[in-house]
């Protein structure tokens, strides 16, 4: 006789060719569905206890047999009779239970326009509100805050429905996050504020409590790093649900470095589908993989809102009634967790990063990576001035706009957003809220250095006015293309004034960049001097008239110096003019040609052909970070292989790498002081890159400004074209380290791109200096045979056919020979890179704060300050300062304020007060706080 499978296989019909065809093909009509998905379930029950119930199935398996022989279809008396013949298993059949949690998987702007987002919303939720007044034991949960506000935004009418539904606990609010995020490329802080702004609104809209917004629900995400758990638990944060990034267990405890941990749910089916007669095979396995006799059945059709169809409602009612298949009924997600809760402690644990998946979505659609981390950094240097203004200067803070602008930057982290796995539409709504976000971020943050830059005493520079200057005004809007704060001119004359603004919580001493405009100045040398009058070196790197502005303007650079989370004042004046014989300047000696930039930290030597770099030695080791057999600095152009299709997620095998530095176009560009650079433009396929190259003074980065005009087309079948920078390293590097979402990770070789923040190192023996790639908007990384590399551009071409097309492309990439294997130096190297100093253009007048200042330092502690900003609520006098541990050990950290603090505090990342965090004091202007080992801690101060 054939087995059971075998036989219940010919009954079933072909087996699908995917999860997404029919389960019983043959098609037996209701009684024959009914039948054979309790045959099949009391098959799966007899398969975990020991094959206990083999011999009446096999009964029941030859009666079904005849019948279909003898009248050729299961009819109702067979389907009664052969459960009548099953009734040993009853019992245990009902002691299973599945509780139905209906949600509807609504995308943002995947495949569609932001309008259509908005009638999708819309529409589901007018069919769950019918289905819950027609069915009245009907439960549906539904997640994401972005969600809501579209209701409370287009149709308010209906928000008022579905409160009356939340407050009589039949929709479930899943959402703790502004939408289902990315988990790898947002920044640590971007993950803590989906679950502050998430709280805040949710709680208010439908008045309930916050601490219920415990559920981080997660189906589509591509991936999930590893910090993740400690973000959620400091947020409140208990359960997870998610369905990719690993094929381990069902139900687990997921523990971050830090030791704090979530429950999760791993969907072992999927999330977007039907009520089907056969979802009770998977039951009993996954029971017993669970340890629960409960399962989970999340159920909601399409990929574009919908959600639980009648049909769903009619099959969970009917099938209760089946008396060999499990109890099963509607619930939501927070009755399967509240089960699992109390063996949470049983669950078993799983460490580390749950990746990869998807891995071309770190590099695909260029543009929205740049606004992400752009958006992010700006609004991180516009929140720490605006509090510093705030206690300094009495200046409101503008916390609603800075909602605002956080919500556009978590909107545009949506897992098809932010991974560039989207459309045109996509593409340019993610992109209109990048310019709303920034012209929130950028105002604020000038507004705030200018109120700062009002209380500095700078009388001493006071003198007869000018009444016909035409430099103030100058510059309007300048610096906006490169995310600066704009470089509008306000001095005159002869004596110029300007304040370096220093985001960072320490000192800092480098080159920075600004403009001088309309210096009429007859005498052609420069002095510029600090704030006590000493010379300080600078250079002029670009001068002449600027049609579009109407002025003259100088681009100069200082090597400046800071103070931590502060500001310094110098000044430009004339120079001494001097009277000498003009002497021709023809050349009268032709020399060889040398391509070498040089600091008194790294001596950089560049191939005169290819320009790539074939020499570089660190000068106080005399160590060569260059192969010689191995140039770097390589620009490639990769063509992947579209084999896997879905191109915008999927990385292609690499089929053919072709170096780009072929009839090269190479010069030098400046030999200062401050700056060396060299300039050379590649052709690149049918695309040119023009790149800057520099080496400043005292600086261990080597930086590629990149500007490209890309003409590459991916086609199906043909290939995906990809910009690559590669560098080759001089040691063996076995492991390499990525910055992650508060913190860093250790990763093996990998042949496949890996996401960071922001930077990738090649580890080497400690002592010995490792090589870092820093970059200012890019996310895939790849680590292996030695080398680094970040993928630059891709040519993807579905869903969008032409993502990358045009010159909108700049890029910068820092190459840093770094001595310390110290996360927190790695981290702040980085922070440095993406945090250039602001300049701002100053005025003489008086004032109560002196020409250079800091407001907040760190002076000890294995911390990186991730956010400085005011309270949501009740914001007058204090400070919310967020930091995490970088380096595994508990550590004492210390802050020295500018103004007395009064009382100081741990609060969670809801803002609220907790107690049980670790010791904290205040004494003066000073805070010593400890936090533990890879966790993340926020305090709140109070000044006086």
């Amino acid at each position: 006789m054939k087995s059971i499978d075998a036989r219940l296989r010919k009954l079933l019909g072909n087996a699908p060719k995917s999860y997404w065809e029919e389960k019983i093909s043959s098609k037996p009509g209701y009684w024959g569905e009914r039948l054979l998905s309790q045959l099949v379930f009391a098959h799966e029950v007899s398969k975990v206890e020991g094959r206990k119930y083999d011999e009446p199935i096999e009964a029941a398996l030859s009666y079904v047999e005849d019948q279909i022989a003898e009248e050729g279809v299961i009819g109702k008396h067979t389907a009664q009779h052969v459960e009548s013949m099953l009734s040993e298993l009853a019992a245990v059949a009902k002691s299973y239970d599945i509780i139905c949690a209906a949600h509807a998987h609504i995308d943002m702007n995947w495949m569609w326009p932001w309008d259509e987002t908005v009638s999708v919303t819309i529409d589901t939720f007018r069919t769950m509100l019918n289905l819950l007044n027609e069915y009245p034991d009907f439960t549906f949960s539904q997640s994401q805050a972005s969600i809501y506000r579209i209701v409370e935004q287009y149709a308010p009418d209906m928000l008022e429905e579905i409160k009356e539904r939340v407050k009589e606990g039949r929709w479930e609010v899943t959402a703790s996050h502004w939408v289902e995020a990315d988990k790898n490329m947002p920044n640590g802080e971007s993950l803590a504020r989906h679950l502050l702004y998430t709280k805040r609104y949710l709680s208010q809209l439908f008045d309930i409590d916050p601490d219920s917004l415990n559920l981080d629900f997660e189906p589509d995400t591509f991936g999930h790093s590893v910090n993740v758990p400690e973000i959620l638990a400091n947020g409140g944060v208990k359960f997870y649900y998610h369905c990719r990034g690993n094929d381990g267990h069902i139900v687990y405890r997921w523990q971050a470095p830090s030791g704090k941990s979530v429950i999760v749910y791993r969907e072992p089916t999927w999330y977007n589908d039907s009520v089907q007669p056969i979802l009770g095979s998977y039951v009993p396995e996954i029971c017993r993989q669970t340890g629960l006799k409960t399962y989970l059945n999340v159920y909601g059709v399409g990929d574009h809102g919908g959600g639980p169809t009648r049909r769903d409602l009619e099959r969970i009612m009917d099938m209760n009634d089946w008396p060999i298949y499990p109890q099963i009924r509607f619930g939501t997600f927070s009755e399967y967790y509240k089960l699992v809760e109390p063996i949470a402690d049983k669950l078993p644990v799983v460490t580390g990063e749950i990746n990869f998946v998807f891995t071309g979505c770190y590099t695909s659609q260029t543009r929205i990576k740049t606004a992400n981390r752009i958006g992010e950094a700006t609004l991180n240097e516009a929140e720490t001035f605006s509090s510093v203004a705030a206690i300094a200067t009495g200046s409101a803070y503008p916390g609603a706009a800075y909602e605002e602008a956080w919500r556009n930057v978590l909107f545009n982290q949506f897992h098809d957003i932010l991974p560039g796995s989207g459309v045109i539409e996509t593409r340019e709504h993610a992109l209109g809220l990048f310019q709303n976000t920034m012209a929130i971020a950028s105002t604020n943050r000038k507004l705030a250095l200018e109120s700062i830059a009002a209380t500095i005493d700078t009388s001493q520079w006071s003198g007869p006015e000018d009444k016909l200057t035409v430099s103030e005004g100058a510059g309007v809007g300048y610096g906006t293309r490169e995310f600066k704060i704009t470089q509008v001119e306000r001095g005159r004359g002869n004596t110029r004034i300007v304040h370096f603004f220093n985001p960072s919580v320490y000192d800092r001493e480098e080159t920075a960049e600004f403009v001088l405009w309309d210096w009429n100045s007859r005498i052609k040398t420069l002095i510029v001097r600090d704030s006590e009058g000493r010379d300080t070196a600078h250079q002029v790197i670009d001068e002449g008239f600027n049609p579009y502005w109407g002025h003259h303007y100088m681009r100069l650079l200082v090597y400046a110096k800071a103070s931590a989370c502060g500001y310094s004042t110098y000044t430009i004046s004339e120079g001494e003019g001097s009277v000498n014989p003009f002497l021709p300047t023809d050349p009268r000696v032709e020399r060889e040609n040398e391509y070498v930039l040089e600091n008194d930290v790294l001596r950089v030597t560049f191939h005169p052909v290819d320009a790539t770099v074939i020499s570089m030695i660190q000068k106080k080791t005399g160590t060569q970070m260059i192969d010689a057999s191995r140039p770097a600095g390589l620009f490639r152009l990769i063509q992947e292989d579209t084999g896997k299709g879905m191109s915008a997620w999927y990385i292609g095998r690499y089929m053919k790498i072709e170096n780009a530095h072929s009839n090269v176009k190479l010069k030098m560009i400046s030999d200062g002081s401050i700056r060396q650079s060299l300039q050379y433009e590649l052709e690149c396929g049918a695309s040119n890159l023009k790149v800057i190259v520099s080496l400043d003074r005292n600086n261990p980065r080597l930086d590629f400004q990149v500007e490209c005009d890309w003409h590459e087309i991916g086609k199906s079948g043909i290939s995906i074209p990809q910009l690559n920078f590669h560098w080759p390293l001089a040691y063996e590097s076995a492991t390499y380290k990525y910055d992650v979402p508060f913190g860093t990770i250790l990763r093996k070789p990998l042949d496949m791109d890996v996401p960071g923040n922001s930077w990738a190192l090649g580890v080497q023996d400690a002592g010995k200096p490792s090589v870092m790639l820093v970059t200012n908007n890019k996310y895939g990384f790849r680590g292996t045979d030695n080398a680094l590399s970040v993928s630059l551009i891709r040519s993807s071409y579905a869903p969008d056919p032409y993502p990358e097309f045009g010159n909108h492309h700049r890029i910068s990439i820092g190459v840093c020979v770094v001595e310390s294997a110290c996360d927190q130096e790695l981290i702040e190297n980085a922070y440095r890179f993406n945090h250039p100093f602001n300049v701002l253009s100053g005025t003489p007048h008086t004032g109560t704060r002196p020409l250079d200042g800091s407001f907040l330092k760190l002076t000890e502690g294995k911390v990186v300050v991730a956010a400085v900003k005011m309270p949501e609520q009740d914001t007058d006098k204090r400070w919310i300062i967020r930091v995490h541990e970088t380096e595994g050990q508990r550590t004492t950290a210390t802050l020295q304020l500018f103004q007395a603090v009064s009382e100081a505090y741990y609060v969670d990342m809801n803002e609220r007060k907790v107690t049980n965090d670790g010791s904290i004091q205040a004494s003066g202007k000073t805070v010593t706080f400890e936090v533990p080992a890879y966790s993340v801690a926020s305090i709140c101060l109070e000044f006086e």
